[in-house]
């Protein structure tokens, strides 16, 4: 059968065209969003469809048991199970309670002859057996389309209950929608005639069964923590962020640009860079096994044991006997678990001294020179905006900051745009634009999940997505900002205000939440505290950067002009003590056909949290990378 065909038979609502299932918003989300109360669901009543997804909760219900004698089952004895056709209720008792046998010999006498076919043997009288009471099990099934979630009914008869009820088991059905038998929230429900699909969960193991699992600890389960509501709904706000980010760029004529994830330039001046290289692979395991040759044990076997010896432990604590040979393996374990970590702490430390090591030649690396990954992607886009014009990239970028900051991660998504032609205030007008663009976007496509958002995580997420679309920021430069703060008698700062210091998290969301309780843009910092090739203003002392800071996040968006002129950038790299060799391919630009341009770099991620509401940026990363941390 055709595909066409199939989607024919199945039903008359749109469907995946890749799985020929239907989606659950597509039956949940449009016709109740057109109808107040759900009417709409009822022009869906009849249909047939296919759904898959994985089962949010359930119950089963016992169905009333039927009084009929053709609900047993009748045992021979002899391994043989025939359905009672024609056996009468008599010869049931009589098969069942010898006690009755006995009494219909006494009072038949003679006259009461049983059938010849249901003996066939004195020995083994037939004996009536109970069919398992049938049941119908209820489904909240959730396919990731949409918050809400389809109630399927399976009846016993299609599917062992026991395979089907537990959370998380991926179940593919076949049936038709009709109303619910009883009032309540759904306004739909799908009776299955047909399961094609059961994914079946180990209970024990599967974390998800257990309920309300704090967000930190799912953080460690990065696998199957999409399936909570929670973080389905976040990365459905990720997708169309992401889709609208694109969109906004290809409607305003920019070129998308994949900038390299590995670069030998640190254009941002950060020094904590995560280095690429392989020649420490070859120098740390010689250094670790040299230890290993000289005290005769290796960290793997100890490790291995540890695992044998807690393996023991927990038989022994099932077993719930000789407690005197589970205080022993106990005993032994620790020590296993301190030799191994003994071990761990001394290879770590010959790691570490290798990687200090100065002696190290980067001409027998893999690169032959020093590279790193990318903190930014801005001096590569400028090489681009210098042919293309308009030009952004998405993607990546890499810092190796050890603090366990909530707006920070090891691996965090920007999104950088560079344009040609472009000043200080062209800059700043796009990145306003961006933003209103962003958060309109998600007004308009993601309602069910902000209500969602609204009703468990911050009911204030709907006011602060419209105050960005509907007012402008307050523009302050930097040294209005400081005579601001310094005005502030009700908050103590730790970092006193002098002319030339980085304004911190701590000031910047003062402003925005406190001072003016909406996003402000503040410009022309001092040139300490940016980079090198952000274009120096004509006072000498400040440079034509800015950042855009909006309530609850702080920074969302850093931008500036680039220095244009030739002589000017490169009197900052040797006022800087940067290694001019590095960055002679951007002076190259300089030097051929320079032109002025402006851009800036919207934080992707922190763009997420501000929508959503929620407190921790690696909540609202897929899967999060942070120091000492970097699961699947």
């Amino acid at each position: 059968m055709s595909t066409q065909q199939q989607h024919h038979q199945l039903s008359l609502s749109p469907f995946n065209l890749y799985s020929n299932r239907v989606l659950l918003k597509t039956l949940l989300h449009h016709h109740a969003h057109d109808h107040d109360h759900g009417d709409g669901a009822v022009s869906l009543v009849g249909q047939r469809v296919l759904v898959g997804g994985w089962v949010k909760s359930s119950k089963e219900v016992k169905n009333k048991p039927s009084p009929s004698p053709s609900s047993l089952i009748m045992d021979d004895g002899f391994g043989e199970t025939t359905r009672n056709k024609d056996v009468s209720c008599v010869e049931i008792l009589q098969s069942r309670i010898p006690l009755v046998r006995s009494i219909f010999h006494v009072l038949g006498g003679k006259s009461y002859v049983p059938r010849k076919k249901l003996e066939h043997s004195s020995q083994h009288p037939l004996k009536a057996i109970m069919l398992p009471q049938p049941s119908t099990v209820y489904l909240l099934l959730t396919d990731g389309s949409c918050v809400s979630s389809l109630q399927v009914v399976v009846d016993s008869s299609l599917a062992q209950p026991s395979n089907i009820l537990p959370t998380g088991t991926c179940i593919l059905v076949e049936g038709e929608l009709v109303k619910p038998s009883s009032e309540g929230k759904h306004f739909i429900e799908l009776k299955a005639d047909k399961v094609l699909h059961i994914g079946t969960v180990d209970t024990d193991n599967y974390m998800l069964s257990r309920k309300r699992i704090p967000l930190d600890l799912l953080r460690d389960y990065s696998h199957f923590r999409p399936r909570t509501t929670t973080v389905a709904t976040v990365m459905r706000i990720r997708n169309v962020l992401s889709f609208a980010t694109h969109s906004f760029f290809n409607d305003h004529a920019f070129i998308d640009v994949q900038v390299p994830a590995i670069t030998t330039t640190d254009s941002e001046g950060f020094s904590n860079l995560f280095k690429v290289t392989t020649l420490h692979q070859k120098a740390d395991k010689e250094k670790v096994n040299s230890i290993y040759e000289t005290e005769g044990v290796s960290l793997e076997v100890v490790k291995a044991a540890a695992k044998e010896k807690s393996n023991q432990v927990e038989n022994l604590k099932r077993s719930e006997s000789n407690r005197e040979a589970l205080a022993a393996a106990i005993h032994d374990l620790r020590k296993t678990n301190e030799l191994a970590s003994h071990l761990e702490a001394r290879e770590n430390k010959t790691i570490e001294a290798s990687l200090k090591d100065d002696k190290v030649d980067s001409s027998k690396d893999f690169f032959l020179c020093p590279t790193y990954l990318s903190v930014s992607g801005r001096l590569h886009l400028a090489s681009y905006a210098s042919a293309l014009g308009n030009v952004y990239s998405f993607g990546p970028r890499f810092q190796a900051d050890k603090t366990d900051s909530a707006k920070h991660a090891a691996e965090m998504w920007m999104v950088e745009a560079e344009m040609a032609f472009a000043q200080l205030k062209d800059s700043m007008n796009c990145a306003n634009d961006f933003l209103k663009y962003l958060c309109k976007r998600v007004l308009e496509n993601c309602s069910e999940d902000l209500k969602f958002v609204a009703k468990r995580i911050d009911n204030a997420c709907f006011d602060r997505l419209q105050q960005i679309v509907s007012v402008s920021p307050e523009m302050l430069s930097y040294n209005e900002a400081i005579d601001v703060l310094r005005k502030v008698e009700d908050k103590k700062f730790e970092t006193n205000f002098e002319c030339g210091i980085d304004l911190t998290t701590e000031h910047l969301s003062y402003l925005a939440d406190a001072v003016y309780k909406k996003p402000v843009m503040i410009y022309n910092y001092p040139k300490e505290v940016r980079p090198f090739y952000v274009r120096l203003n004509d006072d000498g002392r400040t440079v034509a950067a800015y950042d855009l800071i909006v309530p609850k996040v702080g920074t969302i968006i850093s931008g500036s002009q680039n220095e244009e002129r030739l002589n000017v950038i490169t009197s900052r790299i040797n006022e800087l003590g940067l290694a001019r060799e590095k960055y002679e391919w951007y002076l190259d630009l300089r030097r051929n056909g320079t032109v002025k341009h402006s851009g800036f770099t919207l934080k992707f991620d922190i763009m997420v949290l501000f929508t959503t509401g929620l407190s921790n940026v690696r909540d609202v990363i897929p899967f999060p990378r942070s120091y000492g941390k970097a699961n699947n």
